[in-house]
């Protein structure tokens, strides 16, 4: 069965889905977009307009996900991390062998562990605690053919039609090839990886980063330190590589620093502008309670700074982004502590 011969389905229609779901509809092919908000379903379709862009007549709301396995053999679920296992448990039960999967979110899943417990220090989680989504749509369906889309695609960008690329990441070429065909574009351009763990880890740690490089911005700080915190940040989420069991490989890439540098650079970054507003003073709660759409930097850094200590890693701007961020910690004193730490060589992961 073709991946294309039905309407291509995607999961979640905030900025990115949208982004996503436009860029099919480009090509010609009819799209089936899920929210399980009615009013926005109600709102797109009264007015064809979402995220200040023209919604595509290829394009058709609803809120059934059963309609969406039916209907469609392609899927992109693009919701946030924290609400994805619940997403694929609903659709599950409706999916089939022949269904191929390719994700967009970029964070991690977490079980038999709360994020409260993990600020306050109660637990210690290890990696069975730990998901990429690609696993969790293992777990929870009997989907087979899975990858995922990570790189740099910042949605408002791609929302405006400004050129970028992308990575499909799957272990199958199938998947790759089936999303290529669908996405590919003169705007679009689509690269595909086998290495779809590496690809995963690489979108969900480097918001951590764009989040750190967010604050200094909000301080004022110039391009000097950002590059420096870049570079190091980079060298940190390859250390968490390959305690996970990836290679260096997938993180110096598209979806590796090709994202990061998009994402810790630019005031489009919900990351970014998280840090920024941090920065500037404002509290991480008056934050969380007043932005849109989630900024998964927040909730990634609670999971990271616990897999450094179940796996002994030295990451200094993991556990000086958590104190800052979740403790309160003074910033100037972060960056200071930053400043001096004994890094023993510049590059240590080739």
């Amino acid at each position: 069965m073709s991946a294309t011969t039905k309407k291509v389905g995607v999961i979640g229609a905030g900025s990115f889905g949208t982004a996503i779901s436009n860029l099919i509809a480009l090509n010609g092919i009819d799209v089936l977009l899920f929210s399980r908000q009615q009013k926005v379903i109600d709102k797109i379709n009264h007015e064809r307009q979402h995220f200040g862009i023209t919604i595509s007549d290829h394009i058709e709301l609803t809120n059934d996900i059963e309609k969406v396995a039916k209907e469609c053999t392609l899927i992109f679920p693009i919701v946030p991390s924290g609400a994805f296992r619940e997403t694929i448990k609903k659709i599950g039960p409706f999916l089939k062998p022949y269904h191929i999967l390719i994700h967009g979110t970029k964070g991690f899943d977490l079980t038999k562990v709360t994020e409260d417990e993990l600020i306050a220090r109660q637990v210690n989680i290890t990696r069975d605690n730990v998901h990429t989504m690609s696993e969790v749509i293992r777990q929870e369906s009997v989907a087979v053919r899975i990858g995922c889309l990570s790189g740099p695609n910042l949605a408002t960008e791609i929302l405006d039609g400004q050129p970028t690329a992308t990575v499909i990441a799957s272990q199958f070429s199938e998947v790759i090839k089936a999303g290529q065909k669908v996405l590919d574009s003169p705007q679009f351009h689509v690269f595909g990886s086998h290495e779809i763990l590496g690809a995963e880890l690489a979108g969900a740690l480097k918001n951590i980063i764009a989040l750190g490089s967010g604050i200094l911005g909000g301080m004022n700080m110039g391009k000097n330190i950002q590059a420096m915190l870049i570079t190091r940040g980079l060298t940190e989420m390859i250390h968490y590589g390959k305690a996970m069991g990836t290679e260096s490989r997938p993180f110096l890439g598209t979806a590796g620093v090709g994202d990061l540098v998009a994402t810790a650079t630019s005031k489009a970054s919900r990351n970014y502008t998280f840090g920024y507003r941090i920065g500037q003073g404002e509290s991480p709660q008056d934050i969380f309670g007043s932005m849109p759409e989630l900024a998964e930097g927040a909730r990634t850094l609670k999971i990271a700074r616990g897999l450094a200590r179940h796996y002994k890693l030295h990451v200094p701007i993991t556990e000086m982004l958590y104190n800052v961020v979740f403790e309160g910690f003074d910033k100037q004193r972060a960056l200071y502590y930053l400043m001096k730490y004994p890094y023993a060589v510049d590059v240590d992961f080739i």
